[in-house]
């Protein structure tokens, strides 16, 4: 009788690791240990672990397509229609017009054919991100009018390269 480590148990099993090791310290799973107290599982316990009527109530998975999503934590949902789709090997290309912006997501190509993605769909993009970029738009510029985006009343007050700024008193002006 061959005997497995939980890691080895809990890959054969398609579990977690951390899920099994809950499973033996709840008593679900019979384990033998090693002199220095470590769980080992045996063959015969994996098969009774595999069979559909014995796996604990956490594994089992509910038969057919996913459920409609109820709630979800993302805040920037952004409702639009889609305005082009393109696939290309594993990616695909997704351009959603949400009022007069476009938004483009790159997704893979089995997203795309289960979300069912058609042109004129309506969809909703949700953003979730780590990074926020800031930036400002301004006229167009034409070549040579380096000083568009600064702010009024600061032309002609550059500095000199490498003349470092001096910090201003309040009360003297200067």
């Amino acid at each position: 009788m061959a005997l497995l480590t939980v890691r080895a148990a809990a890959s054969r099993l398609g579990i977690g690791y951390s899920t099994l090791k809950q499973w033996i310290y709840q008593g679900r799973v019979r384990t033998s240990r090693t002199e220095g107290g470590h769980h080992r599982i045996s063959e015969i316990e994996l098969d009774r672990l595999m069979t559909p009527n014995e796996l604990p109530r956490a594994s089992r998975t509910r038969p057919g397509p996913p459920g409609l999503i109820v709630a979800l934590s993302g805040r920037n949902r952004l409702r639009g229609f889609v305005e082009e789709v393109r696939s290309e090997g594993l990616l695909g290309q997704v351009r959603l017009r949400i009022g007069d912006q476009a938004l483009t997501a790159v997704i893979t190509r089995d997203a795309i054919q289960e979300l069912k993605l058609r042109r004129g769909d309506s969809a909703v993009a949700i953003i979730k991100s780590t990074e926020v970029m800031v930036a400002r738009e301004t006229d167009a510029v034409e070549p040579g009018q380096a000083g568009a985006t600064r702010r009024p009343g600061s032309a002609g007050r550059r500095r000199p390269r490498g003349v470092a700024a001096r910090a201003r008193s309040p009360r003297s002006g200067r």
